[in-house]
C-alpha cells in the first residue's frame, strides 16, 4: 500500500499494539488492519477536504484551536467509549466525530466490512488521527 503522509503518521502512532488491536476487531492480520486504518484515514482525509468546501470557517476555526492549545497524546482524550467522549478533543475532535458516520459507511461500501465493525475501528481511529492532526497544526503542516 502507497501510504500517504497522513496514514503513515496514524499507522505510525497507532503502533504494532493498535494495529493488533484493530485487527483482531476485524479478524485479520497486522496487514489487513493497515490496510482498513489507511482506507479510513484517506476517507477522513476527503471528508475534512469536503467540510472544508462547505464549511470553511469550522475547519479553519478547529485547526485554529489545535495551534493554541495541542494535545500531548491520546491518552489526554480520556475514555472514548463511543464517539460520545469527542467533546474533549475540542473542535477538531467535533467536526471528525461528524462526518465520522458518512467515512464509517464509505470504508464499509470500499471494504465489504460490516458497517458496526467499521465503526468500532473508527472508534480506534479517531483519538490517533485527532493526535496526529492537533500535531500538524501546531506545526503548520495540513497534508
Amino acid at each position: 500500500m502507497n501510504e500517504e503522509p497522513l496514514q503513515k503518521d496514524v499507522l505510525d502512532a497507532l503502533d504494532d499494539a493498535g494495529l493488533q488491536e484493530i485487527a483482531g476487531l476485524l479478524g485479520t492480520d497486522a496487514a489487513g488492519a493497515r490496510e482498513v486504518v489507511g482506507t479510513t484515514v484517506s476517507e477522513f482525509s476527503g471528508g475534512l477536504q469536503d467540510r472544508a468546501v462547505t464549511d470553511p470557517g469550522e475547519v479553519q476555526q478547529a485547526y485554529a484551536e489545535a495551534q493554541e492549545a495541542p494535545l500531548s497524546g491520546v491518552a489526554t482524550l480520556g475514555g472514548m467509549g463511543g464517539l460520545g467522549g469527542m467533546g474533549t478533543g475540542g473542535l477538531m475532535g467535533g467536526l471528525l466525530a461528524r462526518i465520522s458516520r458518512p467515512v464509517a459507511n464509505a470504508v464499509a461500501r470500499k471494504t465489504g466490512l460490516p458497517p458496526a465493525t467499521v465503526a468500532r475501528v473508527i472508534d480506534l481511529v479517531i483519538p490517533v488521527l485527532l493526535s496526529v492532526l492537533t500535531r500538524r497544526a501546531a506545526r503548520g503542516t495540513r497534508k
